[in-house]
């Protein structure tokens, strides 16, 4: 494979070895340090997206990415299914993290319980704390271990630095004092005095403080890397949208064939209730497209000979004939999958807060240790007591409390909101919550129903509403058009429906059939004044009023004589309005966005309170990007809303994306939250969440840092009793943990 680039170019890099989102960030530096190249690195989907120029090559981006201490190679093509070597089960990459994690617990248990537990301490006790430890010291806090020796190399200090320098000199230490201090004596206790005085520290042991970082830091971590791995999901439920196979004509043969084998040109057949196989132009039949998934219009499109139709679309009427214009890459939902892409890779990694003040705070204790060290040489004090001193340091320095801080506000948080329908994808959701002040809504199942409803009856002086709906539900019954769905259902709840006699569907324009002995027809007015059926001066203003408010009108008549009208359209949800209201209480601004036409649009803007000005209609999917990075440009800080294919690219593309849980799975997985009830009222409450759980982390982190702060002076004046750090160790904890717990009465 070369490596030579063109003059311009651009190439998506993956990216190893990143631990946190400083790793992601350092990596984004060094590359755009370079002449000619802009760099975007995401930690989430571990890639680098890189345009570059001049005489820059793929090889030299790869070298400064090697040199920074990471990995990064082109990413693999995809494997051909049936082709040579066939796909096997990706491997689960979270089992080495997972058996590390386990192992951390299982032994680190035993040994934080016989620390704090005297009752537990029986004789050479210490001697079994140490067996248990070295394991999770070694093998499980390997992968820290390895990052700080990484970050040291180039000058950096993160989270991973602290761990390991915390849980290296406990350890350390703890083997110092074992085999050559007092700690190793059989019957050794730790007993509980809270007194400040100066120790020389040859009879006190670390190793609960080892073992338990190391297991916290872990689960923290393993809980991260969950959530990271759904990060390129929203690319394969898009994909997987598209048919899988489709029926093809080779001259008066119906043949079925796998997608992939299709070509530009081909015909292929589309039966009522089956995805379009690919974009293409219909030359034979006529139906009703239910292209909502793509486009978000409510309403199903009619489509004839001669136009277009969209790949993963639903064909909801006839049976089409279409020959085949792109395929593969070229189609309209490939298009919008590398939208997505596009999307997700273009947004800035979000800085983890404990790595940012790591990076100020790991090289303050480091130097604190050695100015520490090197005073109490110089008073003469002697090794024991200088050492003891600069390891009381290291090992008050080591994040406990910090460990929890994150994970546990995580796991309650999260926990609640799941309880509630709402659903939280990671810790860097949280920070954009605090500062989103505009919020897009899509229209189509996010502020309405999302599906066709009979919304009024208006009838002539010569009938009744039961007698509409019984003859016109019957007939409608008998089709598959979404409307008329819509109207036989609604009927269907009023009472049983008649037969129907000689059902005939007439394209683009209605329906018609015999029903009880009455010749009925129903759809647009050209078909009943085909039939002679003009409609009387207040069902034509009842026709009028309805279009202009947006919904679509059905005229209904039999025996030659037209009687009612039928207001159908795509209902708003009966707590938008109030969700509107709550999201205006929470400091933001609501956006309507929709493909669907202007006129619909205002209506339901008016209808849930939002500003004419604030409607934005008749878009396509790259459209809803453009419209959020517009927004973006202006300065505001955007949070998405959405449920359909077409919003996946939007949501991936804002500051937050919030998915409707009762949408596609392309949407859910380009969101950061889901919003499993369908309810735009639990919007407002999981921005109220987030921002809640954010701020419960960073008073634990407050916490953790002001614990360690307060008490670095006692480490290194020497007057750091052991026992009292640990006491105060293990209270930061509670502490964390207990605040955590408050989120549990979120409401």
């Amino acid at each position: 494979m070369t490596t030579q680039a063109p003059a311009s170019a651009e190439v998506e890099l993956s990216i190893g070895g990143m631990t946190c989102a400083s790793c992601a960030a350092r990596i984004e530096k060094k590359l755009n340090r370079m002449d000619g190249v802009t760099a975007s690195v995401n930690y989430a989907t571990e890639k680098a997206k890189v345009s570059f120029e001049g005489g820059v090559e793929v090889a030299d981006l790869i070298a400064t990415v090697e040199a920074t201490g990471y990995t990064a190679a082109l990413p693999q093509p995809p494997v051909a299914e049936g082709g040579a070597g066939e796909p096997t089960e990706p491997a689960d990459e979270l089992a080495p993290l997972r058996a590390r994690l386990f192992t951390a617990l299982a032994l680190a248990v035993p040994v934080i319980a016989m620390a704090m537990v005297p009752a537990l301490q029986f004789d050479n006790w210490q001697w079994l704390s140490l067996t248990l430890t070295a394991p999770v010291v070694t093998y499980a806090a390997w992968p820290f271990h390895r990052a700080a020796w990484t970050n040291a190399r180039h000058g950096a200090a993160t989270m991973d630095t602290l761990v390991s320098l915390g849980t290296g000199a406990a350890f350390l230490w703890s083997l110092w004092a074992l085999f050559f201090g007092d700690a190793g004596m059989a019957g050794m206790r730790h007993g509980f005095e809270f007194t400040i005085a100066r120790s020389d520290g040859a009879s006190n042991i670390y190793l609960e403080a080892a073992a338990g970082v190391t297991a916290f830091i872990l689960a923290g971590r393993y809980f991260e890397a969950r959530s990271k791995r759904t990060a390129g999901a929203a690319l394969k439920a898009l994909l997987e949208l598209g048919a899988k196979d489709v029926t093809v004509l080779r001259g008066s043969t119906e043949v079925r064939i796998p997608i992939a084998e299709l070509a530009v040109g081909d015909r292929f057949l589309v039966r009522p209730g089956e995805k379009i196989a690919t974009d293409g132009t219909v030359v034979e039949g006529a139906s009703a497209v239910d292209a909502s998934m793509l486009t978000g219009e409510s309403v199903p499109v009619e489509v004839g000979v001669g136009d277009s139709v969209t790949g993963a679309t639903v064909n909801a009427g006839g049976r089409l004939v279409v020959e085949a214009t792109r395929v593969g890459a070229d189609t309209q939902l490939s298009r919008m999958a590398k939208l997505v892409e596009d999307a997700q890779n273009g947004k800035a990694a979000a800085q983890r807060l404990a790595d940012r003040i790591s990076a100020v705070f790991v090289p303050i204790v480091i130097t604190l240790a050695v100015a520490t060290l090197g005073y109490w040489l110089g008073t003469g004090e002697g090794w024991t007591a200088a050492f003891t001193a600069a390891v009381a340091v290291l090992i008050i320095a080591c994040p406990c409390a910090l460990g929890l801080a994150t994970p546990t506000a995580l796991l309650v948080g999260t926990g609640r909101g799941a309880q509630l329908g709402i659903l939280i994808k990671g810790p860097e959701v949280l920070e954009s919550t605090r500062k989103v002040d505009t919020v897009v809504l899509d229209k189509t199942g996010t502020v309405t129903t999302g599906q066709m409803t009979l919304l009024a009856v208006h009838t002539a002086t010569t009938t009744t509403r039961a007698e509409v709906l019984r003859l016109a539900g019957a007939l409608e019954h008998a089709s598959e058009h979404p409307i008329a769905r819509a109207i036989a259902g609604a009927a269907a709840k009023a009472g049983e429906l008649p037969a129907v006699e000689g059902f005939e569907n007439v394209p683009g324009l209605g329906v018609q059939g015999v029903v009880d002995g009455h010749a009925v027809v129903a759809g647009r007015e050209a078909l009943l004044n085909e039939w002679s059926q003009y409609l009387p001066a207040e069902l034509a203003e009842a026709k009028r009023t309805a279009e202009a408010a947006g919904r679509t009108a059905v005229a209904v008549g039999w025996d030659g004589e037209a009687r009612a009208v039928l207001e159908v359209a795509d209902a708003v949800k009966p707590t938008s309005a109030e969700a509107i209201g709550k999201l205006r209480a929470l400091g933001l601004t609501p956006v309507l966005l929709t493909g669907d036409n202007r006129l619909v649009a205002e209506a339901v803007a008016s209808e849930v309170g939002i500003a004419p000005e604030h409607v934005i209609a008749e878009v396509m999917p790259q459209d809803k990007v453009e419209t959020v990075r517009r927004l973006q440009a202006e300065g505001r800080v955007v949070a998405m809303v959405g449920d359909g294919v077409n919003d996946a690219a939007a949501l991936a593309q804002a500051d937050l994306g919030l998915a409707m849980g009762t949408g596609t799975d392309a949407a859910i997985e380009a969101g950061d939250l889901t919003l499993v009830r369908g309810d735009l009222l639990a919007a407002a409450d999981a921005i109220r969440l987030s921002r809640k759980t954010l701020g419960t982390i960073k008073s634990n982190l407050f916490w953790a840092f002001g614990y360690n702060v307060a008490a670095l002076p006692l480490a290194a004046a020497g007057l750091l009793n052991p026992m009292i750090a640990g006491a105060a160790m293990a209270f930061s904890s509670v502490f964390v943990v207990g605040n955590s717990l408050r989120l549990r009465r979120f409401r």
